[in-house]
């Protein structure tokens, strides 16, 4: 019986035939309560912080072993007896064995220290022990006759180092043993160890809890320093879930998880881009690479719903915080709640729960990790655009379609084709790559982050600080992002009945924008620019505009003015655990949240300036103002603060080590406040002030401001029972009020429950079975709420509409107020009914596992309007009613493989994940074809046209239904219908949308000796289709290359494309239809990092333990089939495109 109790529970582990290590468990958390004074003052908040980390600083190395210990015991067990000490000290404990943990002592010890204690209680078993990570470990003390035994066998040598995780942590209490011998010792606080062998030929083996030992050769060396690697099994390994932690061998719901570790090595500046493909159900929409506003859409279990499909975001404990900035070396993990164990968050958790949990201090002397990235960025992929002499063939062939009789050469001559074609005039005749003048090949960023670690067994700390700055694509860019990031996070044991922990994080969020709209003008505009005009005329004056006065080599610089923001972030946390001493396993836990933040926006416009030439033979060009008369200002300033106070009771209990309960049930309010205001001025005299003073005081000159606030109360529980840690049972439940609906409808209920069979523990299956380490089987059903709607739409809502009245005489202007929206009185919940099967399975020595989920997700109650059942003639514009419903199913998986060989070590990690969603009721327009309904149909499904060929001849125009204007080149679109006529009734309604309904990939991970280690992770997607904007061509714009290499013309009747457009002149241009509707299934190489890591013989003499320098590398390459644009982007062409990164870095540990 192995008895491993961490931070804050025991673990019972139990032998079976030395093939299963561990199959029960028993908790005993610790005992947390709250106190704490709110304030709104961020100054105040600041203080205290400094306060209180001089006060952590103060204790750090402060000596943990000083409780008063009372015990009075006769022949009892000493897992009983040490389970009274750690009532009375507050430490958990580790007894390294069953036969220790069954061992018969006797002792009375009154008010002695727990130094003299523990010695007293293990003197008589010749036992000794050490406290690690707060935890007592008791083992075999080795006799010294053995190690003189050893000695006079042979001249003894004395090797001596250190043992560290891969982190560089020193292990506590790691033993170190002579292979075959008897002579063994334990590492220190610093995880230093000496010992001492008989000869060159003996081998040591390191091991330590929780950590795979590792075997070395003595040889030649008197210095050896080992890194041990954590155990294979995931099995022990805890995830954070609401409002506690559970072991996933225990675990009951759909519950996955992903390492800080693995994030951090990815070189994405935004941390939701690195989580595509790395945990099944949880997919990421990435609609834009452009620094600051790169964050991607999170979805869990793929689309639920008609209205907001956002899942919840729990940061520390705290819903609804912003994680996509915090800096990843700081993310200690990440678990997603995919089933009904997000009903413990309710309402807010309809679309599951991503829980995020920074790292912690631990014991142990300060440690500084640095860690330096420096890399380039570039688009993933830009289209390719037709040249000045496709561009211009192609304005030739529409005037040939226009008039035939006019030849090819209506527009542009033979000869002004040949010098398109030589270069030889790029003042008459040039040939513009408007993308290779707008972007750079590459552009640079860096990310810098220093964290500070340690303490004592009463205080530990977690201190960070970082930078990472990240420039646009563009050329005389004015658009990048920078930040700021500060962590604290501070544990403290203030007596053994109460430990507290405070944590306080802040960043600066400093954003350079263009001024003009990144995707509908200045990309528009890129992918518009002809070729035959000018980005720069030779002289280096900018060219003319393509629109608006809008050259894009110019409008993406400062010339036009700038957008600058700044956002300010600060969160802070407290939290008191208060163990019970009169009320065994009872624990009161408090948490108080305050956060704030605040953004400065300016936007300062001004006239920019662009040149024309006139063709006239000294090459002068013209001067001409394009944008605003004279610059213009608008500023704006939103802010707000939110709290959260929670406090709750947890307590376990065990009856005859068989019958394990844990109960939780707790209250929570939360809420939050918002406000915003701004100025505008025009007119400005100069341009060289830019602020609100200098602008004219006019009847232009406006301002604007509103508010808002929000308050939410709940309670909240759990209860948990297992026996012998085989038969699971978990129901959980939550009572959420919102201030989103009328009194009578505030609360809902929202439950869910859970039960799991680890059918590997049976006999019958143990027996015969044994390679199958563990099975679980399991099962949930949940129902929670979704309350992210429109606010006080219950209310009848009043505002000012722009417009005025008069009044008076004399008459006098009046703002006139309307009301804006008709109430529902009666909206209520969005109500999810979740239903999950699925089962767990680790084999061969846990080295191979298998996870496979069935999901069923039913949606009801969702808010849509009536309006498409409305006859528009009656002029009712209804309120949105809880009359819709969407059910979404499918499954999802991970497999993976591990092992260790000699000194290399290797994993591979396959994972997908497949959902589609259907409508199950809507407000449908009434007599529409069955083809054309999109209930029944997944979300986001759309008419289309459906095109089957291009119509090569005018005879095959004659012979087929077509639109008015049909010609020779032009997309046939079918007679869905049969009546002999194309018109809107032949569109069919598309069931697939950009949303793809497979996602899946592959990691892979090698180490050898510890020193080079690679990671390889593929990325996957299919089921997703986007639709090609055929931009606006012609005489508006360019043609993508792709079609004017392979259009139809007379001569090349069998092309892939159609004829030559102008526009939306022809039908096919503006009739949305499936020609243009491309899959865009891909597998991309999304991260690789290759390191390697010095040996410490080598950076111990330079006064470092760790160095480590790496290259890694995101969206390296793509294979898929749409090739000219990327497979992720929301918009073709007219979108800031994804980022490929290339970063080589340094990570150092003091």
């Amino acid at each position: 019986m192995l008895y491993m109790p961490s931070k804050r529970r025991l673990v019972v582990n139990h032998y079976k035939n030395n093939t299963k290590l561990y199959k029960h468990m028993i908790f005993y958390p610790c005992v947390k309560a709250c106190s704490w004074t709110l304030t709104r003052r961020i100054f105040v908040m600041m203080k205290l912080v400094i306060v209180f980390l001089f006060i952590a600083m103060m204790q750090v190395h402060a000596e943990g072993t000083a409780q008063t210990i009372n015990l009075k015991i006769n022949n009892s067990t000493l897992t009983d007896a040490m389970r009274s000490i750690q009532q009375q000290s507050g430490y958990a404990f580790f007894l390294n064995g069953k036969a220790i943990a069954t061992a018969r002592v006797s002792a009375e010890i009154k008010n002695e220290t727990l130094d003299v204690a523990m010695g007293k209680l293990l003197a008589p078993l010749n036992l000794e022990w050490v406290i690690k990570d707060e935890t007592i470990i008791v083992k075999r003390r080795y006799r010294n006759a053995d190690l003189e035994r050893s000695t006079a066998v042979s001249v003894q040598r004395r090797v001596t180092g250190r043992i560290t995780n891969g982190q560089g942590t020193p292990l506590v209490g790691a033993t170190v043993a002579v292979k075959g011998g008897t002579v063994t010792t334990s590492s220190d606080r610093e995880g230093a160890y000496q010992i001492e062998v008989p000869n060159a030929q003996t081998v040591l083996i390191f091991s330590s809890v929780g950590f795979t030992p590792s075997e070395k050769l003595v040889g030649e060396e008197s210095i050896i320093n080992i890194i041990l690697k954590e155990a294979v099994s995931d099995l022990e390994e805890v995830m954070v879930v609401g409002y506690g932690v559970q072991k996933k061998e225990t675990a009951t719901g759909a519950i996955a998880s992903i390492k800080g570790s693995t994030i951090a090595s990815s070189p994405a500046t935004n941390v939701t881009n690195n989580l595509l493909g790395r945990v099944p159900g949880l997919s990421a929409i990435s609609p834009s690479g452009e620094p600051g506003r790169d964050g991607a859409n999170l979805l869990v279990r793929g689309l639920n719903t008609l209205g907001n499909n956002s899942p919840l975001i729990v940061v520390n404990g705290v819903p609804n915080r912003n994680f996509e900035r915090i800096n990843p070396n700081d993310i200690e993990s990440i678990t997603v709640l995919k089933d009904a164990a997000a009903a413990i968050y309710g309402a807010q958790a309809a679309n599951g729960a991503i829980i995020v949990t920074t790292k912690r201090g631990n014991s142990g002397k300060p440690r500084i990790n640095l860690d330096l990235g420096m890399g380039m960025n570039q688009p993933t992929r830009i289209p390719k655009m037709a040249d000045a002499v496709q561009y211009t063939t192609l304005l030739n062939e529409l005037e040939y379609y226009k008039n035939p009789n006019g030849g090819w050469f209506q527009r542009f001559t033979e000869e002004d084709i040949g010098l398109f074609a030589d270069g030889s005039d790029p003042w008459g005749h040039p040939d513009t790559d408007w993308f290779s003048e707008t972007l750079k090949p590459w552009s640079a960023q860096h990310q810098t982050s220093i964290t500070l670690s340690g303490g004592s067994d009463n205080v530990q700390y977690f201190i960070s600080a970082g930078e990472k700055y990240q420039d646009a694509y563009y050329r005389k860019s004015s658009s990048d992002y920078r930040q700021y990031n500060f962590r604290s996070n501070v544990d403290a044991k203030v007596n053994q009945y109460i430990d507290v922990a405070f944590d306080v994080a802040g960043r600066l969020e400093d954003y350079n924008l263009p001024t003009r709209p990144t995707e509908d003008i200045i990309w528009s505009m890129i992918t518009r620019g002809k070729p035959n005009m000018a980005a720069y005329w030779p002289n280096g004056d900018p060219g003319p505009d393509i629109e608006r006065g809008d050259n894009p080599v110019v409008i993406v610089s400062d010339a036009p003015g700038y957008d600058r923001v700044d956002n300010y972030v600060f969160e802070g946390n407290f939290r008191a655990n208060v163990r019970i001493p009169w009320v065994e396993g009872l624990t009161l836990t408090g948490n108080a949240a305050y956060d704030r933040s605040f953004r400065l926006q300016k936007v300062f416009n001004r006239p920019w300036y662009l040149y024309t030439w006139d063709g006239n033979p000294d090459h002068i060009t013209t001067r001409g103002k394009r944008g605003f008369d004279s610059a213009q200002l608008t500023e704006n300033y939103s802010g707000g603060d939110n709290y959260l106070l929670n406090t709750f009771a947890t307590y376990t209990k065990s009856f005859d080590s068989e019958h394990h309960i844990k109960l939780m049930a707790g209250m929570e309010t939360r809420g939050g406040r918002g406000k915003n205001f701004g100025a505008f001025r025009r007119n400005f005299i100069s341009d060289a002030i830019e602020e609100l003073f200098a602008g004219a005081e006019d009847q232009f000159m406006t301002n604007w401001g509103s508010a808002s606030h929000n308050k939410y109360m709940s309670y909240f529980g759990r209860a948990n029972y297992d026996f012998r840690n085989k038969y699971l049972l978990e129901f959980l439940w939550r009572y959420d009020g919102s201030y989103m609906f009328p009194k009578d409808k505030r609360f809902g209920f929202f439950p869910g429950v859970s039960v799991g069979w680890r059918i590997s523990d049976e006999d019958f299956w143990s027996d015969n079975l044994s390679f199958i380490n563990d099975l679980k089987l399991r099962t949930s059903w949940g129902q929670t709420g979704n309350d992210r709607i429109a606010e006080y739409q219950y209310l009848a809502t009043y505002g000012f509409s722009g417009r005025n009245y008069g009044f008076g005489v004399p008459t006098i202007d009046n703002k006139l107020l309307e009301e804006m929206k008709i109430p529902n009185p009666n909206v209520t919940w969005e109500v999810a009914n979740q239903f999950n099967v699925g089962f767990d399975t680790y084999m061969f020595g846990n080295k191979f596992f298998l996870e496979f989920d069935y999901f069923n997700n039913l949606r009801s109650q969702i808010l849509v309007t009536r309006n498409a059942s409305v006859p528009g003639s009656t002029g009712l514009v209804l309120p949105p009613e809880n009359i819709g419903k969407v059910r979404n199913k499918g499954f999802e998986f991970q497999v993976g493989y591990q092992d260790t060989k000699s000194d290399f070590d290797y994993s591979i990690a396959f994972n997908a994940s497949y959902s589609k969603n259907k409508i199950v009721f809507w407000d449908e327009t009434p007599g529409i074809p069955d083809y054309q309904q999109s209930t029944g149909r997944p979300m986001g499904s759309s008419l289309y046209y459906e095109a089957i060929g291009i119509f090569k001849d005018q005879a095959e125009i004659d012979a087929s239904p077509h639109l008015p204007g049909a010609a020779p080149g032009d997309i046939i679109f079918k007679d869905v219908n049969g009546d002999q006529e194309i018109n809107g009734l032949d569109r069919v309604m598309n069931t697939k949308s950009s949303m793809p309904r497979l996602l899946g990939g592959v990691t892979l991970n090698f180490s050898y000796k510890k020193a080079i280690d690679m990671s390889i992770f593929f990325q996957g997607a299919a089921g997703a289709v986007q639709y090609i904007d055929m931009v606006e061509s012609g005489d508006w714009g360019n043609y993508y290359q792709f079609f004017a290499e392979d259009h139809w013309t007379p001569d090349n009747t069998g092309a892939t494309y159609p004829r030559a457009y102008n526009r939306s002149e022809p039908y096919w241009t503006n009739s949305a239809n499936t020609f243009w509707l491309k899959p865009t299934d891909y597998i991309r190489l999304k991260n690789i990092e290759l390191g390697y890591s010095f040996s410490q013989n080598l950076t111990e003499r330079i006064g470092i333990e760790r160095l480590r320098i790496y290259a890694n590398a995101f969206n390296l390459f793509t294979v898929d089939k749409l090739k000219h644009f990327d497979p992720e982007a929301v918009k073709t062409g007219r979108s800031y495109p994804a980022q490929r990164i290339i970063n080589m870095g340094i990570g150092l540990t003091f």
